[in-house]
């Protein structure tokens, strides 16, 4: 019987079976591992990842908050408009995008600027390049009707509403109420995580600018699920695939009530028509609050708030930073000018105060003063003054000699008790310091050399000595009110649309300044005397009827022509400037008032018919609206009674 034996060749393959079961075995156990990872482990990782492919967060513009005057009229507000929105990496950039330059009416070099900042974001980190992207701002209305016409075929691109910022006024008290810009990287990447996305508009200058944080609000968002075409599919996918919350409301921005008068800006600006620069500020005396501030020349916040487009705004720039006048400079509060003979009331002050002059004490004035080797010319000859006349006829000599009598350092000092060679804090846009020079800082500039005609400068408000038109506003509020020096402010309270005030900023007091009763009348009737007597400097050019106080001023400038000047027109620049400063009414003061007309030449001659004009509107305006206050509570009374 034959034995049977195993072929060698299929133990062999056994010992490979085996091999390959143990493999099929380990590739199947990693495979429900992986499975078992990806399912179980990591399963809401990946579901949410999913989920982001399809469902994205379609931005929800909010409303800027508008600035109203104190009267409730509207100063700056928002229109309808439209901005379109790209997604750089769901962009068809070779079928899409050339269909969207089409229908937006786009140029040759604008479409190749976009496209190549489109493919920047493409490039870069995925979530950069799956974040709505600002394709164009505020565009036209037949452009929206023709992109949401052909929404179906322009996937990855979205048109959205946005409000524009609009300022009905123009260019009346544009300064001081600002403009818009868009944000630029190096503000982006300063103010990050506090929403703002390039393409975004903040505040660039005043109101607009220090009360962003209150105007801007706060953007919302709706969750949209998208197919193929970045549209809404079905309500079942969304109940699906969208989770809760689904959208966030916008939350629109605060309201700001001013405490300045649009109907004085008005009056303002007819008075300036005249005259090419200046600036002219009102002052509440019993509050120090900032009723009217306009300077000049002036300038659309429209069109540089790029309402227009960015042509028009680089344009307009070009042009405003070219122009000698310097109309994007805040004359009221940016530069400072020697104050001139409106700086006399404070330099008499100093005098009493130290008991150097007494109200009696006479100067012969033969139209100069000698000092030493050199002549100071006087504005006239006015023989023998005392203090009263002195300051009514604006009489150099007489405030020459106070300052041979009086140290520089006394000057600066009451000076500054006014709030001189300091800032106010108004803060709404930079605001200059001005300077009361003393006896160091004079020694540090000529190394070591100080001569006495520096002070005898001083106290005519000339020399080194240099204010600003709302500096000067605050200090004659002080002399009106008896001595208080207010914090200037601009806002009066923060609102919600609805109008309830969620925040007042009640008046605030810098500085009581100690001033003797009997010295402060004193220089009050020197200051009625100016507008009142017939010798004053602002008598001929005082309107009939309006009651003010104040002082003139004529200050030298040095002659320096300015860049791109016409030689033609070199003699403009080379004029005084012409001051007005006082308060209304002379003997229960509400306002006080501030005038200068750059390169205008005398300012009896010049800035007081402009301060008398703007006066006299106040008083009618006053009176209107008393009127109107008094027939209000007549009428309401009577239905009462009914």
């Amino acid at each position: 019987m034959a034995v049977l034996v195993q072929r060698s060749d299929v133990g062999e393959f056994r010992k490979r079976y085996r091999w390959m079961v143990l493999v099929v075995l380990a590739a199947f156990l990693t495979l429900v591992g992986r499975m078992f990872q990806l399912q179980l482990l990591e399963g809401e990782v990946h579901r949410a990842q999913a989920r982001r492919n399809i469902v994205g967060d379609l931005a929800l513009a909010t409303t800027r908050g508008v600035i109203r005057d104190a009267h409730g009229k509207v100063l700056a507000a928002n229109r309808p408009s439209y901005n379109v929105y790209v997604v750089p990496g769901i962009v068809d950039m070779e079928k899409t995008w050339p269909r969207v330059a089409q229908l937006m009416g786009l140029e040759d070099a604008e479409a190749k600027e976009l496209e190549a900042r489109i493919l920047e974001r493409r490039t870069g980190d995925e979530k950069r390049a799956m974040q709505q992207t600002l394709l164009k701002v505020d565009v036209d209305r037949d452009v929206v009707g023709r992109l949401e016409t052909h929404a179906a075929q322009l996937r990855g691109v979205e048109v959205a509403p946005a409000p524009v910022r609009y300022y009905p006024y123009g260019e009346l008290g544009a300064h001081m109420l600002g403009y818009m810009r868009e944000i630029d990287p190096e503000t982006l990447a300063r103010v990050d995580g506090r929403g703002y996305r390039a393409g975004d508009r903040l505040g660039a200058v005043g109101v607009e600018r220090r009360w962003e944080s209150y105007l801007r609000g706060q953007r919302g968002w709706r969750k949209v699920l998208r197919g193929h075409n970045r549209r809404v599919t079905s309500e079942d996918l969304e109940a699906k695939y969208l989770e809760e919350p689904r959208r966030l409301e916008p939350v629109p921005g605060r309201d700001v009530s001013l405490t300045v008068d649009v109907e004085l800006l008005r009056s303002i600006e007819r008075a300036m028509r005249g005259q090419l620069a200046g600036a002219v500020m009102i002052i509440d005396v019993r509050t120090g609050r900032v009723l009217a501030a306009l300077s000049k020349p002036s300038f659309d916040p429209n069109v540089v708030s790029g309402g227009t487009g960015k042509k028009a705004v680089r344009d307009t720039f070009r042009r405003l930073y070219a122009d000698p006048l310097k109309p994007t400079l805040d004359k009221t509060i940016s530069a400072a000018y020697p104050p001139g003979s409106t700086y006399k009331p404070f330099s008499a002050l100093a005098a009493l105060g130290d008991k150097l002059i007494s109200p009696r004490m006479q100067v012969d004035c033969r139209g100069g003063y000698e000092y030493g080797r050199r002549y100071f010319r006087c504005t006239g000859i006015h023989r023998h003054v005392n203090l009263h006349e002195a300051i009514v006829q604006s009489c150099n000599t007489y405030f020459y000699s106070i300052g041979e009598r009086i140290h520089i350092d006394q000057l600066a000092r009451v000076g500054m008790d006014f709030g001189f060679g300091t800032k106010t804090g108004v803060g709404v846009n930079p605001e200059s310091r001005g300077r009361m020079p003393t006896r160091s800082w004079y020694t540090r500039r000529y190394k070591g050399a100080f001569r006495g005609g520096f002070t005898l400068l001083a106290a005519i408000g000339q020399g080194a000595s240099t204010v600003t038109v709302l500096q000067l506003a605050l200090s004659y509020a002080a002399l009106a009110n008896g001595g208080t020096l207010y914090q200037p402010q601009v806002v009066r309270s923060i609102e919600t649309s609805d109008g309830t005030i969620v925040q007042e900023f009640p008046p605030r007091v810098r500085r009581l300044v100690e001033l003797d009763p009997e010295q402060l009348s004193m220089i009050q009737r020197g200051l009625t005397g100016v507008v009142v007597d017939r010798t004053g400097t602002a008598h001929n050019e005082n309107l009939a009827g309006v009651d003010m106080a104040g002082k003139t001023g004529t200050a030298q400038v040095s002659h320096v022509t300015p860049r791109g000047v016409d030689p033609d027109k070199v003699w403009y620049f080379n004029r005084d400037h012409a001051w007005f400063a006082g308060y209304a009414p002379a003997h229960s003061p509400e306002i006080a008032i501030v005038v200068l007309v750059e390169h205008g030449g005398g300012g009896g001659k010049n800035a007081v018919p402009v301060a008398s004009r703007v006066v006299g509107d106040w008083q009618k305006l006053k009176e209107k609206r008393q009127t109107a206050r008094v027939g209000s509570t007549r009428r309401t009374v009577r239905r009462t009674n009914l």
